[in-house]
């Protein structure tokens, strides 16, 4: 077991890991943030997608790939950390130990995919929108050859990608405005 320091969605974290463990594992299990998903679990459909920053800027990774041990010292941001804002704290209910308190607010990616359709059956939609949050701080106006590099490593099964290309560009817009 080793000991690990992690700042989640703006929390440091410190965890006791075995050296094996996943930071997907991490996170769902130890962490109870189970917005990120195990969809393939050998790092081709990115619904496990977080952002993760070692201190070189946040870089969009699938956390079944990630070893928990090498996510040491950095800051990661998960679905939930979207939503949450800077007041939000872990829960005082004991019975509930390293939860968050999430408002109701979503972030303005995630009502364009809802307003847009990009969402259906929600295995993929995490990683879509961590995705698309990547792709806009990289890209604020990008085109649509951007916006399809920048899903690429994300699967849906459900949409036929149109609803959710038409989410991020939508998004895009909201982004430029309030830039």
């Amino acid at each position: 077991m080793t000991q690990i320091q992690l700042t989640i969605n703006e929390k440091s974290q410190t965890l006791t890991v075995p050296p094996t463990k996943r930071l997907l594992d991490v996170l769902r299990e130890d962490l109870a943030l189970t917005g990120t998903k195990e969809g393939c679990g050998e790092g081709e459909c990115g619904a496990c997608a977080v952002l993760l920053d070692s201190g070189q800027g946040p870089e969009l990774v699938n956390s079944c790939l990630i070893p928990a041990l090498q996510a040491n010292n950095t800051a990661i941001t998960t679905i939930e950390g979207l939503a949450v804002t800077q007041s939000a704290e872990a829960s005082d209910d004991p019975l509930i130990p390293n939860t968050y308190s999430l408002t109701t607010a979503l972030h303005p990616i995630q009502k364009c995919f809802l307003e847009k359709g990009g969402a259906q059956c929600g295995i993929c939609t995490p990683g879509m929108i961590l995705a698309t949050h990547h792709l806009l701080d990289n890209y604020p106006n990008p085109t649509m050859a951007q916006i399809q590099e920048g899903l690429a490593g994300n699967l849906c099964r459900c949409t036929g990608y149109m609803r959710i290309f038409e989410s991020v560009q939508q998004a895009a817009k909201l982004h430029t405005q309030n830039s």
